[in-house]
């Protein structure tokens, strides 16, 4: 990856790139999560810090495994009648996602494959990604990093850090409701999916916003560290 821009580690997110590379420090690898409500914008801030990383430090040098691939399966959430909701903290398999992290720190010199998603079907599909042995830092995101249940914990206990992310609801909303256009859903049941579905896994995750390591602000002017 590169880019015409200079790397300032002083403003924007060069500022979170330099703190994630930093978090690295001389350990051989660490795990970076970055947790937030639906929408909030935690794929985005994950990929942005996957390319300055990489622009940095060498695009091997870093790595990005979404917690969405352990979403359980259509077939699994019909058999426990939690289709309807989909995306709540018990459709995910959180033990299998804390066994990957749990290997990707300790497994460094080990290629790791770990499962991606596909939007369009709305699918976990299994070893799409791979971490190579020459990653010293992974990025991980998902709404449900810092959730005090047992299982949750133990994804948590893999990471160096957790990064949460906030910025203002009402866009956070907007852009929920376009997601979910885009991939199939009519504007008015998108519009009720996020009243009753992401607005009640926004308040679970809210709740725990306090226990991250630090906040990032999306913001109009970019991202930024709060404090």
């Amino acid at each position: 990856m590169s880019s015409s821009a200079p790397f300032d580690p002083a403003t924007g997110i060069d500022a979170l790139v330099a703190a994630a590379v930093d978090l690295v420090g001389d350990r051989r690898r660490v795990v970076l999560g970055i947790a937030g409500a639906p929408g909030a914008g935690k794929t985005t801030l994950a990929e942005a810090l996957v390319r300055g990383v990489a622009r940095a430090e060498g695009a091997d040098w870093v790595a990005h495994v979404p917690m969405d691939g352990f979403h359980l399966a259509d077939v699994q959430l019909d058999r426990l009648g939690s289709r309807s909701r989909k995306g709540a903290p018990d459709t995910f398999d959180a033990e299998g996602y804390a066994a990957l992290l749990r290997r990707l720190v300790d497994e460094p010199e080990s290629w790791v494959y770990a499962p991606g998603f596909e939007r369009t079907l709305e699918q976990p599909l299994a070893a799409a990604m791979v971490v190579q042995p020459a990653a010293r830092l992974v990025v991980t995101e998902g709404n449900y990093l810092l959730l005090p249940e047992e299982r949750w914990q133990r994804a948590r206990a893999a990471l160096a850090q957790v990064w949460f992310v906030t910025g203002d609801d009402a866009l956070r909303r907007s852009r929920l409701v376009e997601r979910h256009v885009t991939f199939g859903k009519e504007p008015d049941a998108a519009d009720t999916w996020v009243k009753q579905t992401d607005e009640a896994n926004a308040a679970l995750v809210a709740a725990v916003a306090h226990t991250a390591d630090r906040i990032v602000v999306n913001g109009p002017s970019g991202w930024s560290f709060r404090g």
